[in-house]
């Protein structure tokens, strides 16, 4: 063995698992050298992983070695706790910017906020039954992690859309901070700066015509006077066939080459007052003011922002996603007395009497959407979106989609196409507003058009997760476009994680009332070594490529 050639040690590692050519690098100093040799890890690499041919290393990697390291050694596998806080349905999981804590949401009503350290410990618990609501589903922690934001669902009938968003302090204890109604409920709310939050309010027009309002609102509730704002209108959408604005985000907008992102026709934001809708809905108690001296310090020099929703116009299911750019926001600091009661009745009985005239027609016509702000771009996927998750650099859309039929017709808007069983994972460039790169395809959903529910995914800088109905979490890698792992639970898997510092962890949470933590190989041999870790549940690899 100490003469045999280069050669034909190479291609006989080339015949062997990374394990054995590892172990035989042992041998001596040339076995070692020959053993690191990225031409043979290059086709390790590829075999393991089922890499399409010729597809170049990832960009900024430059080793094919370091590459298999990563992937089998750095990419959450292990499933090193299982906590059991919950009593219901696990619907959601976010983490904290600086990663020290991550929140869950529950049927149970509780939002629970969690050290995420090992071993991962409770932190904070609420019971938000205390408010009326059904469950919490969906939280999000400010850029600073002082405040976390809670939605959920009030209770009601099974139709009730009623929903509502909590805001709570994370520094000296759980402190309630501030309640904002949100209708629908799966508008969720997200944050728009430090301490102002994004809500929405749902009104019927006509017979399948309906507006969206979305506010602005500050974290705090305001207690020195009641002539101070706390909310202000930031659009007003116009929503046809049922359908109406859900899921939004609010990114920071990405240039390349200084392109704007928006249409050129689209001009910068400005508090508008939509006159006809808002006499006729008696929205006219807030006088807003235009001034640009009476910006919120926290809104001041704020950057240039993306409002993305879901949406739709050919049927109430949500499969569409709207983009529209947010620039210059106002709010008030004064809030204007307005009229006497005595001319406050008088306008209402005016706005009875315009009322009673008959306007046969005059919402279903699309022309009065000019009297509502438009998105700047729409994008339609043919299919129920299920599900949306930023990349880190807000440059990348991910999107779970169920599609529709390829011939499909829409003769209804409330009976909309079968969806497919397959859930489809959708890039777009938030630049171009196309979609780019490979459709991942390997987890299933199985709920029809009327009961089908969010699975919520997540990016992180090198991989994109998500749930999935056949009782498993799924691990993608973002460049290889390759499936790493699933990870089981016993139920559904509504949501997954990504550890923002550390993409070596993540958290997935389930039908089955479990949250379950998920890290590194390399993470948990330094924490419990190398036999413990071995005794522990691993992810099922799946490595077909996709």
């Amino acid at each position: 063995w100490t003469i045999i050639p280069d050669s034909i040690l190479l291609h006989i590692f080339n015949f062997s698992s990374a394990k054995d050519v590892l172990n035989a690098g042992l041998t001596c100093k040339r076995w070692n050298m020959i053993s690191l040799d990225e031409i043979l890890w290059k086709r390790l690499f590829f075999r393991k992983f089922c890499i399409t041919p010729g597809l170049p290393i990832a960009p900024g990697k430059y080793s094919w070695y370091e590459e298999y390291k990563r992937l089998c050694y750095h990419t959450p596998r292990v499933c090193s706790e299982v906590l059991h806080g919950h009593r219901h349905e696990v619907l959601h999981v976010s983490f904290s910017h600086d990663g020290t804590m991550f929140a869950t949401s529950s049927k149970d009503g509780f939002i629970m906020v969690w050290d995420s350290d090992y071993p991962v410990k409770i932190k904070y618990s609420y019971d938000m039954k205390e408010f009326s609501w059904k469950c919490t589903q969906f939280s999000q922690f400010n850029k600073s992690d002082t405040l976390l934001l809670v939605s959920g669902v009030h209770f009601g009938s099974h139709s009730s859309t009623s929903g509502e968003i909590a805001v709570f302090s994370l520094q000296g204890g759980f402190q309630l901070q501030c309640r904002v109604g949100n209708k629908p409920y799966d508008i969720f709310g997200t944050w728009y700066s430090d301490r102002h939050l994004l809500s929405g309010d749902l009104s019927w027009l006509a017979h399948l015509v309906s507006t969206t309002g979305l506010w602005i609102n500050k974290a705090s509730q305001e207690t020195s006077s009641e002539h101070t704002p706390i909310l202000n209108q930031l659009f007003r959408f116009y929503n046809t066939n049922a359908s109406s604005v859900r899921t939004v985000m609010v990114a920071e907008c990405v240039n390349e080459s200084n392109q704007n992102i928006s249409n050129p026709s689209s001009s910068d934001y400005h508090i508008s007052e939509k006159q006809l809708y808002k006499d006729r809905a008696g929205e006219d108690d807030i006088q807003q003011n235009g001034d640009s001296d009476n910006e919120d310090d926290d809104l001041t020099g704020q950057p240039e922002k993306l409002l993305i929703f879901t949406t739709g116009s050919k049927t109430y299911t949500p499969h569409q996603i709207g983009f529209k750019k947010i620039k210059g926001v106002k709010f008030p600091k004064i809030l204007q007395p307005g009229p006497s009661l005595k001319e406050r009745i008088a306008k209402h009985r005016e706005r009875q009497m315009v009322a009673s005239i008959p306007l046969p027609g005059i919402w279903q016509n699309y022309n009065s959407s000019d009297k509502f702000d438009e998105a700047d771009h729409l994008l339609d996927l043919h299919g129920h979106i299920i599900g949306m998750g930023l990349s880190p650099d807000h440059r990348y859309l991910y999107v779970n989609s169920r599609h529709w039929p390829e011939d499909y017709v829409i003769t209804n808007p409330l009976e909309p196409p079968p969806i497919a069983q397959e859930i489809d994972i959708h890039v777009i460039d938030l630049v171009n507003f196309c979609e780019v790169g490979k459709q991942l395809r390997s987890h299933k959903a199985y709920t029809p058009n009327h009961l089908c529910f969010f699975i919520f995914l997540d990016v992180s800088e090198e991989y994109v997760a998500s749930g999935a109905e056949d009782k498993h979490g799924y691990i993608w890698d973002r460049y290889y476009g390759i499936c790493l792992g699933k990870l089981p639970h016993n139920d559904v898997v509504n949501s997954v994680a990504f550890n923002p510092i550390d993409q070596g962890m993540l958290v997935s949470t389930s039908d089955d009332y479990e949250i379950k933590v998920w890290r590194s190989i390399s993470f948990v041999d330094r924490a419990i070594g190398p036999t413990e870790r071995r005794k522990l549940p691993y992810a099922l690899y799946n490595l077909k490529k996709k």
